[in-house]
C-alpha cells in the first residue's frame, strides 16, 4: 500500500491541480480493449493495458487539438469509445476467465514480490520524469500562452503527462483494483490539496495520507470481515472529509 500511495500521490496531485479527476476512472475503462486483446491473445496483460493506455493519451491529445472541444469533452469521447471497443471484443472471445477478471477487480492483499518490484520502477519513473519537466509542465499547465510564447512544446508536456496517468492507473489497477485505485489518485490527493500550500508538500501529504487511509482500513476491514479495497476507500474518504474541515484558508 505503501509503494501505491506513493506512485498515485505523484501523479495524483497533477491531476487535481489541473482539474483531470475526471481522467482516472476514465483510463481504468479505456484500457479494457488492451486487456481484452491481450487475453484473446494469451500475451501479458499488463503489456496490453499499458499499449491501451498510450493510443488512449495520445488519442485525448489528437481529439481535443484538432476539435477544439475542452480536454474533459474529448477525454469522455476517447475513453467511451476504447471501452466500448473492449466491450465489443470480449463479445466475440469463446469464454470468460476469471485472470481477466481479477485484473480488473484486484486484490490488495494478493499482492507478488514481482508486483512490488513493479510498483518501485514505475514509482522510480514516473518519479524522476515529472521531477525532470516539473516547472516546464507547472507552466504549461497554468499559463499556456506564456509556454508557448518561449518555445515550450506544451501539447507534448500535456500527452507525455497523459501516459504517466495511464502507466499509474493502469499499475495500481491492477494491483489494487479500480475504485481503490481511483480514491487513492483523487480523494488523497484532493485532501492534500486542501491542507498544502506546495506542490512538493502536496504530494507528500497525499502519499502520507493513502499510507494511513491504507493501514486503517486494512486494520478495519480485517476486524469487521468487510471487504479490504472498499473499506480502505471509506477510509480515504473520512479523511478527505476531516482535511476539508481543518482546510487552509487563502
Amino acid at each position: 500500500m505503501g509503494l501505491v500511495s506513493v506512485l498515485c500521490a505523484l501523479v495524483g496531485a497533477w491531476v487535481v491541480l489541473r482539474g483531470l479527476s475526471y481522467i482516472g476512472d476514465a483510463m481504468s475503462h479505456a484500457v479494457f480493449p488492451g486487456i481484452v486483446a491481450a487475453f484473446l491473445i494469451k500475451g501479458n496483460l499488463l503489456v496490453g493495458a499499458l499499449l491501451a493506455a498510450v493510443l488512449t493519451a495520445l488519442g485525448i491529445g489528437v481529439v481535443s487539438q484538432r476539435s477544439g472541444l475542452k480536454q474533459d469533452s474529448a477525454i469522455g469521447i476517447v475513453f467511451v469509445g476504447m471501452f466500448a471497443l473492449g466491450v465489443v471484443t470480449l463479445s466475440r472471445a469463446p469464454s470468460f476467465t476469471t485472470d481477466l477478471s481479477n485484473f480488473l477487480i484486484g486484490n490488495p492483499l494478493g499482492v507478488t514480490p514481482a508486483d512490488l518490484w513493479g510498483a518501485l520502477l514505475v514509482t522510480a519513473l514516473v518519479g524522476g520524469l515529472l521531477t525532470a519537466i516539473q516547472k516546464e509542465l507547472l507552466l504549461a499547465s497554468f499559463d499556456p500562452t506564456e509556454a508557448r510564447a518561449i518555445g515550450l512544446p506544451v501539447r507534448p508536456l500535456e500527452s507525455l503527462l497523459l501516459i504517466l496517468i495511464g502507466l499509474v492507473v493502469v499499475l495500481t489497477v491492477q494491483l489494487v483494483g479500480t475504485t481503490l485505485s481511483v480514491s487513492l489518485l483523487i480523494t488523497s490527493s484532493a485532501a492534500a490539496r486542501l491542507l498544502a500550500r506546495s506542490l512538493k508538500k502536496m504530494i507528500l501529504l497525499a502519499a502520507l495520507l493513502g499510507v494511513v487511509g491504507g493501514i486503517t482500513g486494512l486494520y478495519l476491514s480485517y476486524f469487521l470481515d468487510t471487504a479490504p479495497g472498499a473499506t480502505i476507500v471509506l477510509v480515504n474518504t473520512a479523511l478527505f472529509l476531516l482535511a476539508l474541515t481543518f482546510r487552509r484558508r487563502e
